[in-house]
Formats: structure tokens, sequence, C-alpha cells
């Protein structure tokens, strides 16, 4: 008889567990996530090809911009111009490959199947998007710390000030940052890694130049675009100056499209879509 009492409740108990399990959010289940999400980059040559072709780009930017100063510019102040130059022109890298890394975020889980198997584990919204966020980010970082050969080298021929570099790196991480939340958000909306990756290049190009033409805009108008203008933000950071009101403005730009995406997650749970 005890054994008969005890097999109908083993159901809601394990019910009981798995809830007590989602109840709260875990930082152990994301970084699971995470780890999933790493080893699924690097199964594939994507990540590679992307990361060769983003050295390659900043390598041609970081010796042409220094031949330009050397031979141009011999009587300025050659370093920090030259951080300036090189720290813009790697956001354009940046701009050009990110997209590639996080198109696959969400889009291949469609394409594949395995959303649906991903939602029914016992993992919360926040904890799979902070998983594929933070997955994306480390390879950014890793792509990105690859480019301290350059300075490292410059280092060792002629001391430097270091602040100026180390500005302009932390703004390149928050840059980064910014493009791989708007990437991620674009990725949970499409069911292809291909539109997924060219949206959000077309997205990061329309903040970069709907402020061009100057000329168009009253000067109040031009001042709230620069405001609101994601590359904008970036160039103090280039000029080797760590500003809070910019650190800040990245942090929103991050959060606010992280919090799309979860918005975005929770969609399918009325419109039946996986």
């Amino acid at each position: 008889m005890s054994n008969g009492a005890a097999t109908p409740e083993a159901p809601g108990a394990a019910a009981a567990v798995l809830g007590a399990e989602r109840s709260g959010f875990s930082a152990r289940r994301m970084l699971a996530v995470m780890r999933k999400e790493l080893r699924s980059y690097f199964a594939f040559p994507l990540v590679y090809v992307v990361s060769g072709i983003f050295l390659m780009l900043t390598g041609y930017y970081a010796y042409t911009d220094l031949v330009f100063f050397v031979t141009i510019s011999f009587s300025r102040d050659i370093i920090q111009n030259y951080w300036q130059l090189l720290f813009t022109d790697i956001r354009l890298c940046l701009l050009l490959t990110l997209p590639f890394i996080t198109m696959r975020s969400f889009a291949e889980e469609r394409k594949l199947g395995t959303v649906e198997l991903l939602y029914t584990y016992p993992l919360r919204d926040g904890e799979i998007m902070g998983g594929k966020f933070l997955a994306a980010v480390i390879i950014f970082l890793m792509m990105l710390s690859l480019t301290l050969v350059y300075p490292v080298y410059l280092y060792s021929i002629h001391v430097f000030p270091l602040f100026p570099l180390l500005a302009g790196y932390l703004g390149l991480a928050l840059l980064g940052c910014a493009f791989i939340a708007c990437g991620i958000f674009i990725s949970s909306l499409c069911e292809s890694q291909v539109i997924a990756g060219i949206t959000t290049i077309v997205i990061l190009l329309l903040l970069w130049i709907f402020n061009w033409n100057e000329a168009a805009f009253e000067v109040g108008e031009i001042n709230a675009v620069r405001m609101l203008s994601l590359f904008d933000q970036f160039g103090a950071f280039a000029k080797g100056v760590i500003d809070l009101y910019h650190v800040t403005y990245f942090l929103f730009f991050t959060t606010f499209f992280l919090y799309l995406t979860m918005r975005s997650m929770e969609a399918r749970k009325w419109t039946g879509r996986r």
C-alpha cells in the first residue's frame, strides 16, 4: 500500500522539482548554455573564417595608417592621431564581421529545429539569451585581443602613453557588445542566418550614416542626432577620453536590445511560434 501511495505522487513531485528549478534565474544554467554555444561556434569553420577576415582587415589598417602618419604627419603627435584613426577603422571591421557571428544565435536553431528542444529544457528565457550573448562576446573579445600584437610591437620600439590605448580598447569592447546585442535581437526575429546577418549590417550602417549629411539638419536637430548616434559616441574613446556619459550610452544600448530579444522570445508563447 505504501508503494501504491507513493506512485501517483511521483509525477507531481517531479513537476514540483522542475518548477523549482525554473523558478529563479540561475547563473549556472546560463553558463551551461554559454559553454554549449561556444562548442557549437568552434565546431564549424565560420568563426575561424570571420576571425581571419577581421585580423586581415585590422592588420591592413594598422600598417597603412602607421605608414600614413610616418610619411605625411611627421610634425604631429603621431601615436595619438594613429590610435584615433586605427580605432575608427577597427570600428568598421567590427561592423562588417560581428553580424556573421551573431546571425546564427537563434536563426540557426530554428533552421535545424533544435530551438524546440532548447525551449523544453528547464531554462528561463533570460538564461538562454544570456548564454548566447556571453558566448558571442567571448568570441568577439578573443578576436579583439589578437589585435593587441600591434600596440605591443609598437611599444617595444617606442614607449608611448598607455591610457589612450586603454580608452580606445574599452570603447571597442563596448561598441562590440552593442553590435552583438543588436545582432542577437535581429537573429531572434529571422528564420535565415543570411537574412539575420545582412539585416544587422544594414541597421548598423544606418546608425552610422544617418547623420553624415549634417547640413540637412538644424543645429538643435543635429545635436539630438549626435546624442543618438552609436558611432559618434565612440569618437571620444578613439581620442583617448573615457566619459561616463558615453559608457552609460553603450550600456543602455546593449541592455535595450537584450530587452527586445527577451520580448521576442516571449512572443512565441502567444503566437505559437518556436
